[in-house]
């Protein structure tokens, strides 16, 4: 929704001929160069300040359902696994639920692999014969969660640091040790502005579902380890 008011604001200054001369959209320079746009047509100022008010309002919600999340009480089983995927990078309070309600029980999913084939994020196949080939990804199952994961991709650009105020705060010694143990292949990809800018995430996103199987599946609640106990008992 946000992002739709967003666009919707970027297209009608664009049609009027205002660009932004700036870098980075949103950001402070750039809601303030907005409050300084005066058009002569009063329809257009009109229309204008729906746009603006639409944008506002839009962000005023996002952050109000952000910050409910962020505080919401959730049941133990959910806490120690939301905890224990903020290790992960790029995986914040909200990604974390989000992720968790999206997937569901990750103990259905006898490996990995299947988690990262239901989140379509495997490449899809046309192979005949000896002939072998493979294409984009698949793209099935959730949206929302491979977007999640895709967006988190990104932090995948910068070498691995953990501050004093996470080592501090750290949710789980499985957590951090499957964040130090986790690849670091995609850190040496080309992730510079030259890159495929659709091609550049896939390895780290595909790394995240792994993960997240990880965290999840040895977390102290995980559905799984709750019946390997059963059954060892």
């Amino acid at each position: 929704m946000r992002l739709k008011a967003r666009q919707q604001l970027k297209a009608f200054l664009l049609r009027q001929g205002r660009v932004y001369p700036g870098k980075t959209a949103w950001s402070r320079m750039h809601l303030r160069w907005l409050a300084d746009q005066r058009f002569e047509q009063s329809a257009d100022q009109l229309a204008f300040a729906e746009y603006r008010h639409a944008v506002e309002d839009t962000h005023a919600r996002v952050e109000r359902l952000n910050g409910a999340l962020e505080h919401s009480a959730l049941p133990e089983q959910v806490a120690s696994v939301v905890a224990a995927l903020r290790a992960l990078r790029g995986i914040d309070t909200v990604s974390a639920i989000g992720l968790v309600a999206e997937i569901g029980d990750i103990g259905r999913f006898a490996t990995a692999r299947q988690l990262m084939g239901y989140l379509g994020l495997v490449p899809s196949e046309h192979s005949s014969g000896g002939t072998v080939r493979r294409g984009a990804i698949t793209k099935t199952g959730n949206a929302h969660a491979r977007r999640l994961l895709t967006e988190s991709a990104w932090n995948y650009r910068f070498a691995p640091r953990v501050s004093r105020f996470a080592r501090s705060h750290s949710p789980s010694s499985v957590a951090q040790g499957i964040f130090t143990r986790s690849p670091r292949r995609p850190q040496k990809m080309d992730m510079s502005p030259r890159a495929d800018s659709l091609r550049v995430p896939l390895a780290p996103s595909r790394q995240e579902p792994g993960n997240h199987y990880a965290c999840q599946l040895r977390s102290p609640r995980s559905t799984r380890a709750q019946s390997s106990d059963a059954h060892d008992g």
